[in-house]
């Protein structure tokens, strides 16, 4: 029955992001030393390290996880922070997890102009390429804030999918200027930066609503398809307690029939080749 669902008769995928945006970050990025700044033009440099502990200890921790268990993910990489640590943008690729655009810097874009915005995108996508040698397909706004220019820019140069909505535990189509685009949404549930930074969960309390959350949508993959997003920061989910937790996790779901692990642009490629996809015509109007 679940094979009009997901190709292979999965009842529930997976999908994992891997955000790298170490280096990428601008002055005054909000870090867990925010709540003291210092005067202007004087360097944070606690804070730099904060952030420094992405490249430098958190990505290849989360690499040896994904690699213990053979599970390939999907990395939206910002640019700047390819640029700056390129051993660690070319092992991501390396390993065979997906390379995924997230602008050229750490920066908002849904002020910006159409031109300055293309620009943006491009910029990020020619640093990856550079150094990874594989062309993104999918992107992530920072924060998710997209323009009203954003989907048709992406469509305009190449892109596939984005992930940059909250509003569906399934993968769906958004038309942009009449062909089909991917939207494979993202998580605000089972996210390391809004549940751990912004909530200070736990490692266990962590481990407990990413649990609940598959036990909810494993069930109801029964009848429907579903789709479970886990979303991990370098600096945070790379830590020791949270790859334990995420670990532990990954038993868990492993201990269930009919589960696999998907990287996004996979999951894009599933819902872009079905003749009768489920479509979204909600934003249209910004999609022309």
């Amino acid at each position: 029955m679940n094979k009009k669902y997901w190709p292979n008769g999965e009842q529930l995928v997976i999908s994992i992001s891997m955000q790298f945006e170490a280096g990428g970050e601008p002055e005054g990025a909000e870090s867990p030393f925010s709540g003291s700044p210092l005067p202007k033009g004087v360097p944070d440099l606690p804070a730099k390290s904060w952030f420094a502990y992405g490249h430098k200890e958190g990505i290849g921790r989360m690499l040896n996880l994904w690699d213990k268990y053979n599970i390939k993910v999907t990395s939206h990489i910002v640019g700047e922070s390819a640029l700056k640590n390129p051993t660690v943008a070319k092992a991501i690729a390396d390993r065979g997890h997906e390379i995924a655009g997230h602008g050229i810097r750490w920066s908002s874009q849904y002020d910006m102009s159409y031109e300055k915005e293309k620009q943006f995108i491009q910029e990020g996508v020619e640093a990856l390429q550079k150094i990874t040698g594989n062309r993104a397909v999918g992107y992530n706004c920072n924060w998710l804030r997209r323009s009203k220019n954003t989907m048709k820019i992406l469509a305009d140069l190449g892109f596939l999918y984005h992930i940059d909505d909250v509003s569906r535990d399934e993968p769906f189509i958004s038309m942009v200027s009449g062909k089909k685009f991917a939207v494979v949404p993202y998580t605000l549930r089972n996210n390391d930066m809004v549940l751990i930074e912004g909530k200070n969960y736990s490692a266990e309390q962590f481990f407990q609503q990413i649990k609940y959350e598959f036990d909810q949508l494993y069930a109801e993959g029964k009848h429907r398809r579903r789709m479970m997003s886990i979303s991990l920061h370098d600096r945070i989910g790379g830590t020791p307690a949270y790859v334990q937790a995420v670990d532990r996790f990954i038993q868990y779901a492993k201990t269930h029939a009919n589960i696999s692990f998907k990287r996004k642009d996979e999951i894009a490629a599933v819902v872009l080749a079905e003749e009768n996809p489920l479509i979204d015509h909600s934003e249209q109007e910004y999609n022309q």
